[in-house]
């Protein structure tokens, strides 16, 4: 079968997307509004540009009603700092509750019941449940498309890791079978990672 994206339905075409490029890592995005309210969301469209400097991205997109910016990127356009933390097996159900569309003064760790802890050098709160954090100064968003289900790719400058003390050496190897990760496939549908 040959489509072409231009004769199809948005929707469509992100099913063709989200169903071809398969597992995704998910990156649980925790960001700080203006106002100093505490947001924190999951992102499939994920991952890891450079080592050097370490830089992530990951790719919030447009949706539709009167607020079609995500809250997430709202606060790093206005705040320039987030984290992201990997999701792990035994708190996916929360992450999975702060996928909602939630006004932006609620604050999803309240909603999700997962724990904000302090950063070092960012003032978004980590989660404290993830085994890694990566707190990341905004090196440059790339605004793709301000159409519906268009997208925006927020790249990050990792400025601190913290990672779980039994899941790395001295070499900086991970230990994948302790992170547990999970991975997003179609729909709401996840894949392990052990």
């Amino acid at each position: 079968m040959i489509i072409d994206p231009a004769t199809k339905d948005p929707f469509d075409v992100y099913r063709l997307l989200s169903g071809s490029v398969l597992p995704r890592p998910i990156a649980f995005v925790s960001t700080l509004s203006a106002n100093g309210v505490r947001n924190l969301a999951p992102f499939s469209f994920f991952t890891v540009i450079s080592a050097n400097p370490p830089v992530i991205c990951f790719c919030p997109m447009i949706r539709g009603g009167d607020r079609p910016k995500k809250d997430t990127l709202v606060n790093i356009e206005a705040t320039g700092e987030f984290v992201v933390n990997i999701v792990s097996e035994d708190f996916a159900e929360k992450m999975n509750l702060c996928s909602g569309e939630y006004p932006p003064d609620v604050d999803e760790f309240g909603v999700s019941g997962l724990t904000p802890v302090p950063s070092d050098l960012v003032k978004p709160s980590r989660v404290k449940e993830a085994r890694v954090n990566m707190e990341c100064k905004l090196h440059q968003i790339v605004h793709v498309s301000p159409k519906f289900l268009g997208g925006s790719l927020v790249m990050g400058e990792v400025v601190r890791f913290h990672v779980q003390d039994s899941m790395v050496n001295q070499i900086c190897d991970i230990d994948a079978d302790q992170l547990d990760a999970i991975g997003r496939m179609a729909g709401p549908v996840y894949v392990r990672t052990k």
